[in-house]
């Protein structure tokens, strides 16, 4: 990719996993304790409206990376590999001549898959991540284990956990120190990447595995909320909806969820996000250390969020609300451009991933999705998102949302302006007839012209070559075609 002759900043990425929008001061929580990424919004740009377009860990980090729908890269599950031919914001970057640098949770499959990341620190937790990575092997030199991570990630554990586990839905403490806790290690591992960091052409990507489950935020930070002096989001309801229970039941029992037990599992949560923020302070601090802050695009988003007791749930893997598919974004922009802005203008990730690489100079990828954050105020018309190999689609607008699933009896419609917390399902009312029609347009608009899939062709995929037959051929391929011109040419 050529390179334009504009400054190119530093770039730094903070992505968290599982993060509700509203569970930051800067969104108007007033319980939570945010003051570094409070005070991160107070420089940059706080989007109100950014929506992931898939609410499972992988397939929404693919999409960031790629810029493309879920649909596009194929990358359906948390078990799933990002094909090499598809261009990334780091391939991108690192084509450039950025230094590309990723630490913490990538999720990927394989573990250290190339997505342009020149160097790799992780720190997973689900699947076989977290046997692979350096994180792990730390715990491992000091005869350690993440116990409570383990019981709450790995089925043959989980199903020989105490009750306490399940009587609290994971809130429960650490038994490891604060100094081996995921959160310090990431956090460490970041603050001495930007130690390196020269004057232009960085790119570093944190990923922290929380506030994803289990909460178990580790002393002091446990004790940091009072559980009995929450409020509980916007959303709860004394019981979920029936609807809900048939699509999931829970990772742990939605219907056994009581408000007494939320305001644990908040305390924790919120425990969680508040150590975050510690770290992203000491980020903040060593880039003003070196001077580098305000020429640096710094980035604070999340994969996707927590119903955190919306309609009755916890966690993920159910309906589309608001609040498992919107996620924080803040951007802090070079120069101090836009600073102090917010915006309710509907975005979504791809357009971060576009973003980021217009910053750096660059050309984004010929199939990517998302528009210039920075040259882009008005944001997008139509929201688009996805779930689980096309099981449940979401069209949304300012106003109204349409939930189309593959089961159409399953499917919802909600008045937004009427009904902002999704409670009233308008998918089989005769006044909204002709806009449910609509959005059914528009989303096949959407799948079949606007974000069609592409032949996906990587000329330089590995071939077989254990009998040496395959690199022969491939390396006379030019004498071949040579032949066979000549003899079409000539004879």
């Amino acid at each position: 990719m050529e390179k334009s002759n504009k400054h190119n900043p530093n770039i730094l990425i903070v992505y968290v996993d599982q993060h509700r929008y509203d569970c930051l001061g800067a969104y108007g929580n007033k319980d939570i304790r945010t003051p570094n990424i409070d005070a991160l919004a107070s420089d940059g740009v706080t989007y109100r409206n950014c929506f992931c377009p898939f609410p499972i860990c992988t397939p929404s980090r693919y999409s960031f990376l790629s810029g493309l729908y879920v649909h596009q890269h194929t990358g359906w599950d948390n078990h799933c590999t990002l094909p090499q031919g598809i261009d990334t914001f780091p391939k991108i970057l690192k084509e450039a001549g950025y230094n590309t640098k990723a630490v913490g949770k990538m999720h990927f499959t394989p573990t250290y898959l190339d997505v342009g990341f020149q160097e790799m620190e992780l720190a997973e937790q689900d699947g076989i991540g977290r046997y692979d990575d350096d994180y792990h092997e730390y715990l491992k030199s000091k005869g350690l284990i993440d116990r409570t991570d383990l019981l709450d990630q790995v089925k043959e554990y989980r199903a020989t956990a105490p009750q306490e586990y399940w009587n609290t839905y994971g809130a429960v403490a650490s038994n490891l120190d604060e100094e081996d806790y995921s959160t310090t290690w990431i956090g460490n591992r970041a603050v001495e990447s930007l130690e390196k960091w020269g004057e232009e052409g960085n790119l570093l990507m944190v990923g922290f595995i929380k506030p994803h489950h289990p909460f178990d935020a580790p002393e002091p930070w446990k004790s940091m909320y009072n559980d009995a002096e929450l409020s509980v989001l916007p959303g709860w309801t004394e019981k979920p909806n029936a609807e809900d229970i048939e699509i999931h039941n829970g990772y742990f029992p939605h219907s056994e969820l009581t408000e007494a037990k939320l305001k644990k599992v908040m305390a924790c949560y919120y425990a969680s996000i508040s150590q975050i923020d510690y770290h992203v302070g000491r980020m903040i601090e060593k880039l003003k250390e070196k001077g580098l802050y305000n020429d640096t695009l710094i980035i604070y988003t999340s994969d996707h969020g927590d119903y955190m007791g919306f309609h009755h749930l916890l966690l993920k893997n159910n309906y589309m609300y608001d609040p498992v598919v919107k996620v924080p974004l803040i951007i802090k922009y070079p120069q101090g451009v836009r600073e102090g802005e917010v915006t309710d203008a509907l975005v979504n990730s791809l357009d971060v991933t576009t973003t980021i690489i217009k910053q750096a100079g660059c050309e984004a990828g010929r199939f990517m999705q998302g528009t210039d954050l920075s040259q882009d105020c008005m944001g997008k018309t139509v929201i688009y998102a996805e779930r689980l190999n096309s099981i449940e689609y979401m069209v949304r607008t300012r106003t109204r949302k349409l939930l189309l699933c593959k089961q159409h009896d399953k499917s919802k419609f909600f008045d937004l302006e009427k009904d902002p917390l999704e409670y009233n399902n308008l998918f089989n009312d005769s006044l909204y007839k002709n806009e449910i029609e609509e959005h059914i347009r528009l989303l096949y608009q959407w799948i079949l012209f606007e974000a069609t899939s592409y032949p996906h062709l990587d000329e330089s995929a590995p071939v077989i070559s254990s009998d040496g037959r395959c690199t022969a051929l491939c390396h006379d391929r030019k004498t071949s075609m040579e032949y066979f011109y000549n003899k079409m040419k000539f004879e």
